[in-house]
């Protein structure tokens, strides 16, 4: 989601900083501090503690970010979480034992003349070889990251002759298609950025032979988006004021969508005050989603049944499951939390 809600000095001062870093190039960490418990779990039905325990605690692991956006979680070395920081540049590496530490800088454009103020990556996934995929905000492409030299390859970055506008967020389907969302929160301006080329913000699908198809222009903002875990429905996040909602598409056989409806509104929780767009999803074995939205990680049953929130204080931009599956990582602004669940992550 956009970074323009709250922009904040990181404390690291990282986007200042020029050149490209890895975390193999440069030790530069900053440990694992004791965890911090921090906000609140709202309880609105009893089965809400089928999927967090009683006693759970978010905890803030790590602070300073500008807007922290797209976690992902990496198996590899005992496994670790990458995560963006859009305006500042930087795609993160945090574990357990050495905490914070620059993984990729800059993550996204290197120029100096950039189309808006976030020049970073956004949506953050993994590939079925396991490459990291970025939404790559600045340079306006999705790109797939080779971390022997941390060079990157183009996977999309027009549709029909035209720039896409900012890609956002990302899922991959089992047959290997990726589907993304593209509104405009990389361009200065918006909608109304001179630098837009195409007059709608779409969910795209881009198939095994690297076609780039459009989904989709219905959503004036849409943002994160999920699979349910038979793949059977695809959903996606409108994070645009006037219709916060998440939509639900049935996928068909050929990857297209149909029967296009509002799975969740959120705009009662809007008028009673409740801060925050909806923006990314992690979606659980049962099919239950922890969607980012008004007030924090909204928990729905597959029905759309809103079953409690949880709630860091501050705007939650996105969610991932890892570890073991059963904890659930939250870009929240400024932090990284975490919070322990019952609910289990798919693919894990």
């Amino acid at each position: 989601m956009t970074a323009l809600l709250r922009i904040f000095a990181p404390v690291f001062a990282l986007a200042a900083m020029a050149g490209c870093v890895s975390h193999e190039e440069e030790e530069e960490t900053y440990g694992a501090p004791a965890p911090e418990a921090i906000g609140t779990v709202i309880r609105l039905d009893d089965r809400m503690d089928a999927l967090v325990p009683e006693d759970a605690v978010i905890e803030k692991l790590a602070e300073g970010f500008a807007w922290s956006e797209g976690p992902v979680w990496v198996p590899d070395e005992g496994g670790y979480l990458l995560f963006s920081d859009i305006p500042s540049n930087t795609i993160y590496r945090w574990d357990e034992k050495d905490g914070l530490s620059p993984y990729l800088r800059p993550a996204g454009y290197a120029g100096s003349d950039p189309a808006g103020a976030e020049m970073g990556t956004n949506g953050l996934a993994l590939d079925a070889e396991g490459r990291l995929v970025m939404c790559d905000h600045g340079n306006r492409q999705i790109a797939r990251l080779d971390d022997a030299n941390f060079t990157r390859e183009t996977i999309a970055d027009a549709y029909d002759g035209k720039r896409l506008n900012s890609p956002n967020d990302l899922v991959f389907h089992s047959s290997g298609d990726l589907y993304f969302t593209d509104p405009p929160y990389g361009l200065a301006g918006l909608n109304d950025s001179p630098d837009k080329e195409l007059p709608f913000n779409g969910v795209y699908r881009v198939d095994a032979s690297g076609a780039v198809s459009l989904l989709t222009d219905e959503l004036g903002f849409p943002n994160g988006i999920a699979f349910s875990p038979d793949e059977k429905t695809l959903y996606v996040a409108n994070s645009g004021g006037a219709n916060p909602v998440i939509r639900a598409y049935d996928v068909q056989d050929d990857g297209t969508l149909a029967n296009s409806r509002v799975f969740f509104d959120g705009a009662a929780l809007i008028a009673d005050g409740a801060v925050g767009a909806f923006d990314g999803m992690a979606v659980d074995t049962e099919g239950n989603l922890f969607a980012t939205g008004p007030g924090g990680v909204l928990a729905l049953t597959p029905e759309g049944e809103h079953l409690g929130t949880l709630s860091t204080g501050e705007r939650i931009a996105n969610c991932a499951f890892g570890d073991d599956g059963s904890t659930l990582y939250l870009a929240s602004d400024m932090f990284l939390a975490r919070i322990r669940l019952h609910a289990q992550g798919l693919g894990f």
